[in-house]
């Protein structure tokens, strides 16, 4: 998510950053792991910040309503681009979250607003979820857009709404052939039809095949017309 600096209070284990468990669950970003800071205490970790969101599931008691993390995000965001602050989100542990005493030390409570029945995310989850809304405001505050969705390569697959749709002689000789090929494995009983084609018809038209796409279906009808004993899969075949 583009974030560098990890702070850790109190490891488990005093050799953390070498851990396997912990090495496993960084995938890409062992370089982050390998640099995180170790502090004795959360006021520790705080020096040199002037805003921090505790990030907790539930209401408390005391201090401000819990605001989605989106909100607390874009707040974020403003203060770190208009003034260079330097903003934290603080996670609790995965066991037992954030204490009273740690909320308190926060200037804010965050809240991912997830499915009330299953309210409950792991700290990695709520992690990825706090890092990526505060990338998504900071690239916005700067007018830069988010990274493009990444797409099949076009050399190998042309995108679906460049190739050319079936003409109707293609799809009626598509139709005849899954006929023959149902008949073939006896899921069609040409006597009690029932309106299956109509019905395949139905479904198949709905989704406005391409040429490609009904010669990938013909294939299929093909590969099932063939004896048992020869197709790919079967156990002489294996």
């Amino acid at each position: 998510m583009g974030f560098s600096r990890l702070v850790v209070v109190q490891p488990r284990t005093a050799g953390f950053r070498e851990d396997p468990e912990a090495l496993a669950f960084a995938t890409s970003a062992a370089d982050v792991l390998a640099g995180a800071r170790r502090c004795d205490s959360l006021a520790e970790a705080l020096e040199g910040v002037q805003r921090a969101y505790a990030m907790s599931g539930y209401a408390r008691g005391f201090g401000p309503e819990p605001v989605e993390v989106r909100e607390a995000a874009r707040e974020a965001a403003q203060a770190a681009c208009r003034d260079g602050a330097e903003i934290a989100f603080v996670f609790g542990t995965e066991r037992t979250g954030l204490t009273n005493e740690d909320v308190q030390r926060c200037h804010a409570v965050c809240a991912i607003p997830a499915d009330p029945l299953r309210a409950s995310l792991n700290l990695a989850q709520a992690a990825q979820i706090a890092a990526y809304e505060s990338r998504r405001e900071l690239l916005q505050q700067a007018g830069a857009p988010l990274a493009p969705l990444p797409r099949c390569d076009v050399s190998q697959t042309a995108p679906r709404e460049e190739e050319p749709a079936a003409g109707v002689e293609q799809t009626e000789a598509m139709f005849g052939h899954l006929e023959r090929a149902l008949i073939a494995v006896g899921y069609l009983d040409p006597a009690q039809p029932k309106n299956l084609m109509a019905r395949m018809r139905r479904l198949l038209l709905r989704a406005r095949p391409t040429r490609s796409e009904v010669d990938i279906l013909r294939g299929i009808a093909a590969a099932m017309e063939r004896p048992k004993a020869e197709r790919v899969g079967s156990k002489r075949n294996r």
